[in-house]
Formats: C-alpha cells, sequence, structure tokens
C-alpha cells in the first residue's frame, strides 16, 4: 500500500515544490514590484508546475493504462510454444493466476509454468517501473528547467494555466463519455457471443432460468439445451415485485416526511430530524441484509403462521421491505428540497384565496414539484433494481416465476454476482449470461431516465 502511495505522494510535493519555487522565481525577476508582473506570482507559480509535470504524468498514466495489456504481450512471446500448448479455453485463467502470483497471491501449489510466467511478469513490471521512472524524471527536469528560464514580467502566465485548467476539463469530460461508451460496447459485445449461443427470443420471454445445467459445446444439441435453460423471466419477474414492493414503502413514507419537514416541521425539529433521516443512506447495504435476515423475515414469517399464511424464510417482501426503508432518503431528501424551491409567492397566493395549508400543498405545491418528485421517485427505482446484498440475504437465490410476496425469488443483480463466483472463463454461455443480464438492466435504467426526463419536460413551468 505504501508503494502504491509513494508516487501521487511525489508527486504532489514536487506540485507543491515547484510552484512556490516558480513565486519565487516571478518575485525575483520584478523585484518585489507585483504591479510590473502581467500575472500574478500565483499563476507563474502553477505554470513552472504544471510544465513541469503534466508531461511525466501523463506518461505515467499512459503506463498505468497499458502495462497489463503489454505485459501479456511478453509474457505470451517470452513463454512461446509452452504457452501455445495451453487449452485455448484456458490461457486468459492462466495469465490471470500468473498475475495474481506475481502481485503476492497463490492459488494452491503453482506448476513451474506458471512460476516461470510470474517471474516474467514480475521482470516486465519491474523494468516498466524503472524505464518509465527514469522517462518521468528527465520529463521533470528538462520541463522545470524551461519553464524556470521563461518566467519574465511580461510573461502570460495566466492564460497558459486557464488554458492547461480547460484542457484538463475537457479531458475528464471525454473520459467520462469513453468510459460509459466502453461500458456499453462491452455490454453489447459480449451479449452478442452470448446471443450466438442461446437465441435472444428464448432468453427474453423463457420461463426456465438455470444457467448451472448449462450445456458447454458446439452444435445443434448445445444450443437447444441452452436454450431450455437461459429463460431470463422468472429474474426479471423477481426484480420487479421487489422493486414494487420497495417503493411501494419508499414512495408514500419519502414523500410525506418531505411535505412534513418542508411545510409543517419547525427549524428546530428539521435541524433534527432531517440529518436523522438521511443517516439511512449512509447504512452500509450488508447491515440492511443483515437487518432482514436476522429480524424482519424471521417476524414475517412468525406473523403468517399466526395467522395461517405460509412464508418463505426468505421472501420477497422481506427484502422489499427492508429496501424501501433503505431508499426513503432517497425520496425525502430530494423532495424535501424541490418543495423548498417553490416560490413562497405560490403559497402565499393560494393562501390569500381562501385555501387552507393542505390544500395549497396538494393543489399548488406538488404539482409544481412534480418534475423534481418524479426525477427522485425514479432515482430510488433504479436505487432499488441495482441493489444486490439485500436480496442475497433476504430474498434467495432461486429463480422461481412468481409475484406472491411470501416467496422466495431473485433478481437480476444477484444473478449476476452468483455467476460471476469463483474463477471463471469468459467463453461460456453461463458466464456470457452476465452480459445479456446487464444488458438488459441497462436498458431498463435508461428507459427510466427517459421516462422521467419526458415527464419533467412536459410539466416544468416557469415562475418568476
Amino acid at each position: 500500500m505504501m508503494q502504491g502511495l509513494f508516487i501521487p505522494l511525489l508527486f504532489i510535493v514536487l506540485a507543491i515544490a515547484l510552484y512556490l519555487l516558480g513565486k519565487m522565481r516571478a518575485m525575483s525577476v520584478c523585484n518585489g514590484q507585483i504591479i510590473d508582473l502581467h500575472s500574478k506570482p500565483s499563476f507563474h507559480g502553477s505554470y513552472l508546475a504544471i510544465y513541469a509535470l503534466a508531461p511525466a504524468l501523463t506518461i505515467s498514466l499512459i503506463w498505468l493504462f497499458l502495462k497489463t495489456y503489454l505485459s501479456k504481450l511478453y509474457v505470451i512471446s517470452q513463454l512461446g510454444e509452452s504457452f501455445n500448448a495451453i487449452p485455448a479455453a484456458g490461457q486468459a485463467s492462466f495469465l490471470r493466476k500468473a498475475r495474481s502470483l506475481a502481485d503476492g497471491i497463490s492459488f494452491g501449489e503453482p506448476s513451474e509454468l506458471l512460476k516461470q510466467a510470474s517471474l516474467l511478469f514480475s521482470d516486465f513490471y519491474q523494468a516498466g517501473n524503472i524505464l518509465i521512472l527514469i522517462i518521468s524524471a528527465i520529463l521533470i527536469i528538462l520541463g522545470s528547467w524551461f519553464a524556470y528560464s521563461k518566467i519574465s514580467q511580461k510573461l502570460r502566465a495566466r492564460q497558459f494555466v486557464e488554458r492547461a485548467i480547460l484542457v484538463m476539463l475537457i479531458s475528464a469530460s471525454v473520459i467520462a463519455i469513453i468510459t460509459t461508451i466502453g461500458i456499453v460496447l462491452s455490454l453489447v459485445f459480449e451479449s452478442y457471443r452470448f446471443f450466438e449461443k442461446v437465441p435472444f427470443i428464448d432468453f427474453l420471454f423463457g420461463l426456465n432460468w438455470s444457467p448451472q445445467s448449462a450445456f458447454e459445446g458446439a452444435g445443434e444439441l448445445a444450443s437447444n439445451r441452452n436454450s431450455e435453460v437461459f429463460g431470463a423471466v422468472p429474474v426479471f419477474a423477481g426484480t420487479l415485485l421487489i422493486t414494487l414492493i420497495a417503493i411501494s414503502i419508499a414512495a408514500p413514507i419519502g414523500l410525506m416526511s418531505a411535505i412534513y419537514l418542508s411545510d409543517y416541521a419547525s427549524r428546530s425539529i428539521r435541524a433534527v430530524a432531517k440529518p436523522l433521516l438521511e443517516i439511512l443512506a449512509g447504512i452500509p447495504t450488508v447491515v440492511y441484509g443483515f437487518f432482514a435476515a436476522l429480524t424482519v423475515a424471521p417476524f414475517l414469517r412468525g406473523s403468517g403462521e399466526n395467522i395461517g399464511l405460509v412464508v418463505s424464510s426468505e421472501s420477497a417482501l422481506a427484502a422489499g421491505f427492508v429496501m424501501g426503508i433503505m431508499i426513503i432518503p432517497f425520496v425525502s431528501s430530494l423532495s424535501d428540497d424541490v418543495i423548498n424551491s417553490v416560490p413562497q409567492s405560490l403559497r402565499d397566493g393560494s393562501l390569500a384565496l381562501g385555501s387552507t395549508k393542505s390544500e395549497t400543498i396538494i393543489k399548488v405545491v406538488i404539482p409544481a414539484a412534480l418534475p423534481g418528485i418524479v426525477s427522485a421517485l425514479m432515482l430510488a427505482i433504479s436505487r432499488a433494481i441495482g441493489e444486490t446484498m439485500i436480496v442475497v440475504m433476504a430474498a434467495g437465490l432461486a429463480a422461481k416465476l412468481s409475484m406472491n410476496p411470501l416467496d422466495a425469488v431473485t433478481t437480476v443483480t444477484v444473478q449476476i454476482v452468483t455467476l460471476l463466483v469463483g474463477d471463471q472463463e469468459f467463453d461460456s454461455a453461463k458466464t456470457l449470461a452476465v452480459f445479456a443480464l446487464g444488458l438488459v438492466l441497462f436498458c431498463v435504467t435508461l428507459a427510466l431516465n427517459i421516462i422521467a426526463l419526458k415527464v419533467i419536460q412536459k410539466y416544468r413551468e416557469q415562475y418568476d
């Protein structure tokens, strides 16, 4: 860990030192008369730090992103025929184990070939790190010398620093966009590989989900067998059921809490109640899962037995109830902010016309805040759809096609985790199924966001 923090800390220390050196240089060239400088000394300090560190930082980041790929190419070329002798299905796993062994993570007694590969990874990383360190040091020295010599009274350091910041902001935006595109493309391409093995219609509308019994192989037999076990309707139904239960609990409680805090609660009560309510958002989901499994589920099972109902020890009701509690802050906090942003003049006008406070809230405040409330509900629904730990611990893993909240069901995210447990190869229908599930989940959340935007555009009004 200390080795991982050394380089960032070194760059920070160098940046501070170069910044101070640049300020001192600017003060010396103007003999302490700051008014003679085109830019303030702070801009000259930033100019020196950026000019010296930006190229070295860029080289280091490029190495950080490419070293895994380059190290694989190096190890494969060095092993030669020994690596080619490994079955194609096991080559990716072999490289992962060798890289893990090089990082100090061992899985049992490694073979001689695996030890050789791990040593090649270690040697490549060590040589690459040394080379990048030398190149970075040279770039820092040359950049510092050049920028230091350029500092003068007429240097337009402010323009340079502002352009550098603009480039940094644009780069951050581009990285975010590229990351999103990369995620989508990875889902699409890997899902396409899955749909080559399992027909899309059978996956989307099939009623039996049992990926553990998938048949690996080639030909029509494998395709027919997989079509029977990769029907995702039970998984989608379980996700929908738990999400409906959760939002049925979170929406009314969260919205009524927001209305109370914004229009009825005194300042002292609001100052205490709102932070306490928002604490729910900071509780780890695994704690909610324990609460659901150890408290809520037994309580529901016992209550059901008392009135003659059969409640599963792991039920959609228990998971949905606790998940609803978890997402209450998403609804209440955002709705409270939106309701408070409604102009007070609208409330005063409604009250002046003879409306009661409750009528004002129902007929004026809520319609005015509706776009924001819809956004809060959509965010809460998206959060519920993507939840994993609570469902794993309280709803179970069995893919059962049922809309009975007392039954055990599963969700898309739980199945993604289940199928990726262990050392998996990303060339089997069983593992590729997670990408198809992820693609469907992505499309659903995208559709929810589009619906929210349409609702906002339809009901948004401008208030003076």
